[in-house]
């Protein structure tokens, strides 16, 4: 298994351009399923989820070529084969559930095995099943698989009332709805920009959706979808990501194709540390002179709230703050598997259940730590960026899910960063 060597450099400077963002591209693709015409994606991130997602369509029957080094996906799902998403491929991603609403809406039937993904807690997918439920499906769970299907072939439309917000299941129904005969009402809704992105291509493929970005959707099935070209949106995750590096080596560096919007309480929870975020006409630029930054606690929600995906890289950042921090985790149980590996850098980490408390020292030192999930990953290597010494992350498999071209994005604003290729 690679690992990635880092060494504290001093402050960073220059330009480092954001991708298109992995959690939408994994739920626009599987909208190729609802047409027989085919579906475009540009500005798609390359990533290793993106193409276990490609082996799971095509192992379906979809066709799926990655064009112009993989920013462009050109699918077509005018032959499916197959009904079946088998565990060997859905185990390696959660996000594998989200073919389960299209095949159900345009086939009438579907078994989808139940997914793998992060050690970040349970995250269980009755959610999925209960919206799926409202809208007609009848479902059967045995042997590890869903076996659904739409009586007389066809989803009808109905209300959902989500429990809790959950991206994923109101992403799946979103989708399932789009064919359902009659009106669907999702209430209590996601508003992430992610959910908002598979609206506005589903618009362009002809569904009528209103509500997206509020948390009452409203889709008016239709008869058939056509085929469409689609931009992904920003990474939100990478961009916050890469705006914490100035903040914690001091410098000053340009996120091309960064919003504000995407990100703001994010960006409020950056300032009030001291950092400044100016918006130009290519992206965000971010920077820090000198000093610690302060100290600020930190509670993760759902959008527009702080995003759970950058607790741990915050986490990091306060580290080195100056005074005493709160983060508490309000969306996922075990999420703060990172801690011990920071305080194994000499963090002051403190963890009670969904609470970690962090007193900020005056810098890190470099040692060799292990990831253990795709944010935990380069949550280290920003903490090795500005400690004292090498530090060696190890188990960086992680990293490849979430982050392309890592060590050359980070080394083009200075840097001292490697990938050690292990035999």
């Amino acid at each position: 298994m690679d690992s990635i060597l880092v060494t504290g450099n001093g402050p960073l400077n220059g330009v480092i351009p954001i991708a298109g963002a992995k959690n939408a591209c994994l739920t626009l693709m599987p909208a190729t399923l609802l047409s027989e015409e085919p579906l475009t994606l540009t500005n798609a991130p390359r990533l290793s989820d993106i193409r276990t997602m490609t082996s799971l369509l095509q192992s379906l029957g979809a066709e799926v070529s990655a064009l112009q080094e993989g920013q462009v996906l050109a699918m077509s799902s005018h032959g499916l084969d197959n009904h079946t998403a088998h565990y060997d491929i859905v185990r390696k991603m959660r996000a594998s559930i989200l073919v389960l609403g299209p095949m159900l809406a345009r086939e009438g039937h579907a078994v989808v095995s139940l997914p793998g993904g992060c050690a970040i807690g349970a995250r269980p997918v009755d959610l999925h099943l209960k919206a799926l439920e409202a809208m007609g499906a009848e479902l059967d769970l045995r042997d590890g698989y869903v076996h659904a299907k739409a009586p007389g072939g066809r989803l009808t439309g109905g209300t959902v009332d989500f429990p809790i917000v959950s991206v994923g299941a109101t992403e799946n129904a979103l989708l399932a709805a789009t064919l359902a005969k009659g009106t669907t009402v999702l209430k209590n809704a996601a508003r992430e920009p992610e959910i908002i992105d598979l609206a506005e291509c589903l618009i362009k493929m002809g569904a009528q959706i209103e509500g997206h970005g509020t948390s009452t959707i409203t889709i008016q099935g239709v008869d058939r979808l056509h085929g469409a070209t689609h931009p992904v949106v920003t990474d939100r995750i990478e961009l916050g990501t890469y705006m914490l590096a100035p903040a914690i080596c001091g410098g000053e560096v340009e996120l091309l194709g960064g919003r504000r919007n995407l990100l703001e309480a994010f960006c409020a929870k950056l300032e009030e540390a001291g950092v400044d975020i100016t918006e130009t006409d290519a992206g965000l630029k971010v920077s820090h002179k000198s000093g610690r930054v302060r100290a600020v606690d930190v509670v993760t929600e759902p959008f527009p709230g702080f995003p759970t995906d950058l607790q741990a890289q915050m986490m990091a950042l306060m580290c080195t703050a100056e005074g005493e921090t709160v983060l508490e985790e309000k969306i996922f149980e075990n999420r703060f598997m990172h801690a011990p590996e920071l305080m194994r850098m000499g963090a002051q980490i403190d963890v009670h259940g969904g609470t970690a408390k962090v007193t900020g020292v005056e810098r890190l030192k470099g040692a060799p730590v292990m990831a253990t999930d795709l944010r935990a990953s380069v949550s280290l290597i920003l903490a090795g960026l500005a400690a004292e010494g090498e530090t060696r992350v190890s188990r960086v498999y992680h990293l490849d899910r979430g982050y392309e071209h890592v060590v050359r994005k980070l080394s083009a604003v200075g840097a001292k960063i490697e990938r050690i290729k292990e035999d």
